[in-house]
């Protein structure tokens, strides 16, 4: 697991390195089709500014509201896509002006608030858009969506300078996934190839024996792989 005060440095890191990466691009460069079906690099963007927003609207739950466990909130993800996609294209067309300026604002908005959250308690129930949850597993959500979107943008234009993913970032994001994995399971399993895992657990990736053996194996040599095809992605 980890800590609360780890992911807030980690998310601060990980979004200064994508802002970083996004200064570097040419407005034709948003334009290009994006490696997800039917997104272009401009929605990529728009993306990221709504995966932080998420963090800015966040409020403290009210006393004796209990947690979902972090499994429980990505499993809401799938269900709302058709949701997500049509709040991304709508954001994508209202920033198209200056997307880079919003994105600024948005993000300044997220870790005040994540600030603020963090002096309520060592680690508080806040209530995000769609369930109540513990905030160490918010601000990992958050961190998961820019590690996993960063390495989409770092797919989608692969002549841009620089890898736009942070190791450690990827290291905790990957590790987070696990983890949900092997709580529907109880396998004991350990990452080889943390970004080829993260791209298998979000379904960037075909689900095959190969696929699934270059990303994990057991942690104990004198075992194999489960089956696991039926459990991927996990989000």
């Amino acid at each position: 697991m980890t800590d609360l005060a780890t992911t807030d440095r980690l998310l601060r890191a990980q979004w200064l390195r994508l802002r970083e990466w996004l200064d570097e691009l040419d407005l034709d460069s948003t334009q290009a089709p994006s490696v997800l079906p039917g997104w272009r690099v401009a929605d990529l963007v728009a993306h990221l500014g709504r995966s932080l927003e998420a963090l800015a609207v966040t409020q403290p739950a009210p006393a004796g509201v209990a947690p979902v466990p972090l499994g429980d909130y990505l499993a809401t993800y799938a269900p709302r896509a058709e949701s997500i996609d049509e709040a991304t294209r709508a954001l994508a067309a209202q920033i198209s002006d200056d997307p880079l300026a919003a994105l600024d604002r948005v993000a300044e908005s997220a870790f005040t608030q994540l600030h603020d959250l963090r002096a309520t308690g060592p680690d508080p129930v806040v209530q995000a858009r769609v369930a109540p949850l513990l905030l160490s597993d918010l601000a990992l959500t958050r961190l998961l969506e820019l590690v996993v979107h960063g390495d989409d943008l770092d797919r989608s234009l692969p002549h841009a300078p620089g890898d736009v993913v942070l190791d450690e970032a990827l290291a905790v994001v990957a590790d987070a996934l696990l983890r949900v994995l092997l709580g529907e399971g109880g396998w004991s399993l350990e990452v080889v190839e943390p970004r080829a895992w993260v791209r298998l657990a979000c379904g960037r990736t075909p689900v095959d024996a190969a696929t699934i053996g270059s990303a994990l194996r057991p942690v104990h040599t004198s075992e194999s792989l489960p089956e696991l095809a039926g459990h991927l992605p996990v989000l």
